[in-house]
């Protein structure tokens, strides 16, 4: 629709493709996902755990910063007040909740679901779990009202919806843990047989050799008996006596070394965490030169990719800029030697007063530090060419004088 459409009145032209595509997707736009599936992931494997705390615990410690309104978009939420905004985002998103625990549910929510939901209420915002949300698709527009448990409707206006990156749903995004699904299924497995592996005393079945044919029921005698006799368990070092021609022979010659787990766990965890986007050297740890880099390289394409989704909804939604406040962020800053050194040569060449240095670095102006400082050479003052030079030479005259 053209500008001056809205000025002679005419109808906005909608998406003639709209209606096949909510269609295509279902009409009701449910989660796709199994939540099961990766919370037994998050709360029994280590590394899925950490990684997932760690992008959480991140992301949500990284402040909001609420500057002027947008021109040119019709937010959603027009009469919001600036200040309300930042103290919603930065301070107290609703009576109940302290910012950070607020979030941390919403950045769970993303990495588990894909999806985050946000209802506000004119006054508080408030976090609706997103496994329970379910959004039904609009013939014409896009989004006719969300469901949550399949009770309680929402418009789309009092919704902020806050998707990951998905190629079959413009509606709903795939979780990141969804692509390390199969790798974290295997390292569960690997994990269980090793637990029954030591649980049976890390001891291979026998396989008793009788010369003779025996009835079933005193296969199942002698099976109860050394079951009760010789068990790992309890030391199964009480001697036995074997007669009647049997013999002892094991049931595999494989040992817990020879299945190499130890290498294939590390290996599935490294895939975990690259599907995660964590550097797996981050929970290595030690005394390596590569952490730095790799910690910078953490933040710029996780973290603050996940925080600006967040920012890009709040914008379109309330009408303000929002952008990630890193000056806390000790991985994205540069060395204090490189820093001071930046500074002190933009303060003292006259590009920058030392109170824009001191907003640049998040520090309180002082009075008297807003002009720029000039500097002097041994030619003459940079203020005034005029003045400076060679010291005048002193004549005769003046000698008598």
């Amino acid at each position: 629709m053209a500008w001056y459409d809205r000025i002679l009145g005419r109808e906005e032209k909608l998406n003639g493709s709209q209606p096949y595509i909510a269609y295509q997707e279902g009409l009701a736009i449910d989660t796709r996902e199994k939540k099961d599936n990766y919370r037994s992931a998050y709360e029994e494997l280590e590394v899925v755990n950490r990684a997932v705390n760690m992008i959480v615990d991140d992301a949500a410690d990284i402040p909001f910063e609420v500057g002027e309104r947008i021109q040119g978009i019709t937010p959603i939420m027009p009469n919001v007040r600036r200040t309300r905004v930042d103290i919603l985002l930065n301070k107290e998103p609703n009576p109940f909740q302290d910012v950070n625990t607020f979030k941390r549910n919403l950045m769970i929510d993303l990495l588990i679901d894909g999806n985050i939901f946000i209802y506000y209420d004119g006054a508080h915002l408030y976090h609706l779990p997103a496994n329970n949300v379910t959004i039904e698709a609009d013939t014409k527009t896009y989004v006719s009202k969300y469901v949550f448990d399949g009770r309680i409707d929402y418009s789309p206006k009092e919704i902020i919806h806050i998707k990951e990156n998905s190629f079959h749903s413009i509606y709903r995004g795939v979780p990141r843990l969804k692509p390390a699904y199969r790798t974290m299924y295997l390292l569960d497995s690997m994990r269980k047989f090793q637990d029954n592996f030591f649980k049976n005393g890390a001891v291979p079945g026998l396989v008793l050799k009788s010369p003779n044919t025996l009835s079933d029921r005193i296969k199942e005698r002698m099976l109860t008996a050394w079951a009760q006799r010789y068990n790992p368990k309890n030391g199964g070092h009480r001697p036995l006596i074997l007669d009647g021609g049997l013999e002892v022979d094991s049931l595999t010659k494989v040992n817990f070394k020879e299945l190499d787990f130890q290498p294939s766990i590390a290996a599935n965890e490294k895939v975990i965490l690259t599907a995660m986007g964590v550097p797996s050297i981050l929970l290595d740890g030690g005394n390596n030169a590569n952490i730095r880099p790799n910690h910078r390289l953490y933040y710029l394409e996780t973290i603050l990719p996940i925080v600006r989704k967040m920012n890009h909804a709040l914008e379109r939604y309330f009408g303000f800029k929002i952008t990630e406040d890193v000056h806390g962020v000790p991985a994205l800053q540069p060395e204090l030697r490189d820093q001071a050194a930046y500074y002190a040569t933009l303060v003292n060449t006259g590009i920058m007063t030392p109170n824009e240095v001191r907003d640049a670095m998040n520090m309180q102006s002082i009075d008297g530090h807003d002009d720029l400082r000039v500097p002097a050479n041994i030619a003459g003052s940079a203020a005034d060419p005029s003045e400076g030079g060679r010291p005048p030479e002193e004549t005769e005259e003046d000698t008598n004088e």
